[in-house]
């Protein structure tokens, strides 16, 4: 495997010096994946697989009554939705060390297959609440993504009665609502919004997400990036969209592989990328990501100012922000400058004010476009925490606006799907601003030669996203421009 591959000879050299069977390997994907419809691309890459599907082609594993115990205990915890799902499974794992590396993956899936299909799972076992009865939620979820012949009947044992009149009722029977899989207030908002799309949009959301993986092309090419992969039998393909973009079929362990830990690939999404790339920055010049979090989108620029110039990275979240250091280390990136604030009204902020060439403003929102990945953010969310969030969006945009230079670039990000947070945003902003004017999105990035969908087109002059259509996450982006300030007139 890749993780185990040894490098004596630094990231650079490795990467360029191909053997010819490499160079045939590169040629191979990139013919392949020139060849290959749309559909034919996603299907591939993992987009549409799920795990009933995976698990039907390798037999199906058999579900022993540890699994059956600990994913209720598990699920006794994730279902009280008092914090990220991911997190509270870190902690589980943790505590429970007699699990093995097989058994561990059936539970972590099956976590996320019951919230994403935690709607029809509570119809079914209608009036039992799945919170309250956490090991027969277990054993309906495990009978619906293998069968409910994998659960044996010593395991099932006094509760083989109730999970059998349980499935009895079919998910496909349940009102258009129940079968969404969302709580009725999104799922009434996003149905009002994309229209007849909106069942497909739902459908979408279902289903587990690519990983995709953008190469840093500081260190190294896709096209080399893709041979070795596909030397050491890493399915992967180049993203049909970003430059820089691998979409694999398949989870590995990343983090042990040479590639990653030399800095020559990071985690990130198809359209995380192209919100990059929205930015443009140049090399040079004085940028700030105003929102940086854990700093994906920070490395990316980077890489496009080949480490050049200044790129502020400014985030109120100390903790997440620490993270960036490695990572910008890995990358071999030195022009970044992670900054703590305490709020987007910080003195350091206002220290800058009218100095940077590009802003990016990647906005907390309600990750609406990420439910694929983070399924139990639909059920955490609510109303009440929509407008507050939609409060601070436009305070946001507004102090990070006053960073920008005359000439300047502002780009308005999320990866919310609703237009409450996106278009309305942006709408509301450039009513109050009228030094600013936007730019089309679409444009920007057909310029750097990349073509993007009819769908994403049409939304033009702003970049939209989802699942359903593209396949990536769901994103948004608006360019905005600072008019230039002519000089005034000299008096004679």
């Amino acid at each position: 495997m890749v993780g185990q591959r040894k490098n004596t000879h630094g990231a650079g050299s490795t990467m360029r010096r191909l053997t010819e069977r490499q160079h045939a390997a590169r040629a191979r994907q990139i013919r392949e994946a020139r060849s290959m419809s749309k559909e034919e691309r996603r299907s591939r890459a993992g987009a549409h697989a799920d795990l009933a599907h995976r698990q039907a082609r390798a037999g199906g594993p058999r579900i022993t009554g540890l699994i059956v115990e600990e994913l209720g205990k598990a699920l006794a915890t994730v279902l009280k939705l008092d914090g990220p799902a991911d997190v509270l499974m870190s902690r589980f794992f943790r505590m429970n060390h007699k699990l093995g590396a097989r058994d561990r993956s059936i539970i972590a899936e099956a976590i996320f297959f019951t919230l994403r299909h935690l709607s029809t799972i509570a119809w079914q076992m209608k009036p039992i609440v799945p919170a309250r009865a956490p090991r027969l939620t277990a054993m309906v979820a495990l009978s619906r993504i293998y069968g409910r012949d994998a659960l044996d009947e010593k395991t099932v044992g006094h509760d083989a009665g109730p999970l059998d009149n349980i499935l009895r009722s079919k998910p496909e029977n349940a009102t258009a609502y129940v079968q969404s899989e969302l709580p009725y207030w999104l799922y009434d908002r996003l149905t009002k919004q994309f229209g007849e799309d909106a069942g497909a949009l739902f459908e979408s959301m279902k289903e587990g997400a690519p990983l995709d993986l953008r190469v840093n092309t500081l260190k190294a090419k896709r096209e080399e990036v893709l041979a070795q992969l596909a030397e050491h039998g890493v399915e992967a393909v180049p993203t049909p969209l970003s430059p820089e973009g691998i979409r694999l079929s398949s989870k590995p362990g990343l983090t042990s592989w040479p590639l990653y830990k030399e800095g020559l690939i990071d985690v990130q999404d198809e359209g995380s990328q192209l919100i990059a790339r929205l930015v443009q920055p140049r090399r040079g010049e004085m940028v700030c990501d105003f929102c940086a979090g854990a700093g994906g989108k920070t490395l990316a620029l980077g890489a496009m100012m080949r480490s050049t110039g200044r790129l502020y990275a400014f985030d109120v979240n100390e903790k997440r922000l620490a993270g960036l250091t490695p990572r910008m280390r890995r990358a071999g990136l030195s022009n970044v400058h992670p900054i703590a604030i305490k709020s987007e009204r910080d003195t350091r902020v206002k220290r800058l004010a009218g100095k940077f060439d590009r802003v990016l403003v990647d906005a907390p929102c309600s990750g609406t476009g990420t439910l694929r990945r983070n399924p139990d953010l639909k059920w955490r969310m609510s109303e009440e925490e929509l407008s507050r969030i939609n409060a601070i969006q436009a305070d946001v945009l507004r102090a990070a606006a006053k960073l920008v230079k005359s000439g300047g670039r502002l780009v308005y990000a999320t990866c919310s799907l609703l237009r409450e947070e996106n278009q309305a945003v942006i709408e509301a902003f450039l009513a109050e601003h009228p030094e600013f004017e936007q730019l089309d999105a679409t444009d920007i990035l057909q310029k750097q030669g990349i073509e993007l969908p009819q769908c994403t087109r049409d939304e033009a002059p702003y970049f939209v996203m989802a699942p359903h259509q593209s396949g990536t996450d769901g994103f948004f982006g608006a360019v905005l421009q600072k008019k230039s300030q002519n000089p005034a007139p000299v008096s004679r």
